[in-house]
């Protein structure tokens, strides 16, 4: 009995669940690393959480992208050599050649959707596995990044690039962000009311209703108030924010979204009913492909240089996330804001394991322990067995 209500609570409250697991953590670590002289905790400071956030802004790009790709039923291997390849083209163009920065971003944003687009047409049309493909052009990208840079650092970037992973908003335009983002949370809330009480369908209590709009207008606030102690919202995580809010419309307010996850639960049968599945998969990948530009360009202003190395990995943290969040490895189901709260996890273990020097090894260990439980916890819930 008590393991059947544990899999319908893990099933009906997967974010709450990880939510639960993010304070956890945080708490362990806020204990672990308390100074009994000063009296503070070093990883529940101002300025720790606001590293903390850059540091998983990056993966948080990959992974908003990385749910399309596994709920379609596909895999990307290569994301993490097409943030080095193209967060190096951005330093060549910006270093090298002077290019104004708007030319930069663009050009490297196109690159980055054509080549996604590329490993989505040779998945879709030619029937070569995903796993394949991407495989091959983490090999291919990786050593595109190598011949370009000359395996070695392109630097300096100029301060505008440099602003986009290491600048913060002023703390007003901060506040301004907050009360436009409550402002539209409260207006879909009250359409979404509107829209199914037209339609006769279950709504919950207003007083239920108004808890959670506080509850979530309480936590924008602190959010807030917290970064602008320090030196105000990063640049990287507001730009993880934009992409939350526009995936998240996709997937739930579209019609590519519906088919994005119609094709990843019955691939046949989507494709019977009419829907161009190839064109679905291939435009996923190049969402995908979009993302890692955004991450590479992210990668690039935050070290201030194009380095050989970057991204190294950066699929594998991608893809975890997304497992850790939710997403099923059976495609079908997932979703934007679980494999964002996964790369929170992630960036929590990394950082606060770092805190207290423990050893890299032994970082790779517990990750990869985690990985397999979440993987597990995800397959009793959805009430699958292995046969």
């Amino acid at each position: 009995m008590t393991g059947i209500l544990f899999r319908k609570f893990l099933s009906e409250n997967k974010i709450v669940a990880l939510l639960i697991v993010v304070a956890l953590i945080w708490a362990l670590f806020g204990y672990l690393t308390y100074n009994t002289d000063t009296g503070v905790s070093g990883f529940l400071t101002a300025r720790n959480f606001s590293n903390l956030l850059r540091q998983m802004a990056i993966t948080g790009m990959l992974a908003a992208a990385m749910v399309f790709v596994i709920v379609a039923g596909e895999i990307d291997l290569s994301v993490g050599s097409l943030l080095g390849l193209l967060g190096g083209i951005a330093a060549i163009l910006d270093a090298v050649y002077g290019w104004p920065l708007a030319g930069t971003i663009a050009f490297v944003l196109l690159a980055g959707a054509a080549l996604g687009l590329m490993n989505g047409w040779l998945t879709s049309y030619l029937g070569i596995p995903s796993f394949i493909v991407t495989l091959g052009g983490q090999l291919a990208f990786r050593g595109a990044v190598l011949g370009l840079t000359g395996g070695i650092t392109i630097a300096p970037v100029s301060p505008g690039l440099k602003y986009i992973g290491q600048g913060y908003l002023p703390g007003w335009l901060g506040n301004g962000c907050a009360i436009l983002l409550f402002a539209v949370l409260l207006f879909m809330a009250i359409r979404t009311r509107r829209k199914r009480l037209l339609h006769n369908l279950k709504v919950p209590t207003p007083v239920m209703e108004a808890a959670k709009l506080l509850g979530t207008g309480l936590l924008i606030l602190g959010f807030v108030l917290v970064l602008n102690s320090y030196q105000g919202i990063p640049v990287p995580v507001l730009l993880l924010l934009f992409v939350l809010a526009v995936f998240t419309v996709i997937a739930k307010g579209t019609v590519f979204g519906r088919y994005i996850y119609a094709a990843g639960s019955n691939s046949e049968a989507t494709r019977l009913s009419g829907v161009n599945v190839n064109l679905v998969k291939m435009s996923v990948f190049g969402l995908m492909g979009l993302m890692a530009a955004l991450a590479g360009l992210t990668t690039t202003a935050r070290l201030a240089a194009g380095t050989p190395s970057a991204g190294f990995g950066g699929e594998l943290d991608a893809i975890a996330s997304c497992f850790i969040g939710g997403t099923s490895m059976r495609g079908g189901v997932g979703s934007v804001i679980g494999a964002l709260v996964g790369a929170l996890i992630m960036a929590s273990l990394d950082n606060g394991m770092s805190m207290l020097g423990v050893d890299t090894f032994w970082q790779q260990i517990i990750k990869g322990i985690i990985l397999v439980i979440a993987v597990y916890l995800d397959i009793i819930s959805s009430g699958v067995k292995r046969l």
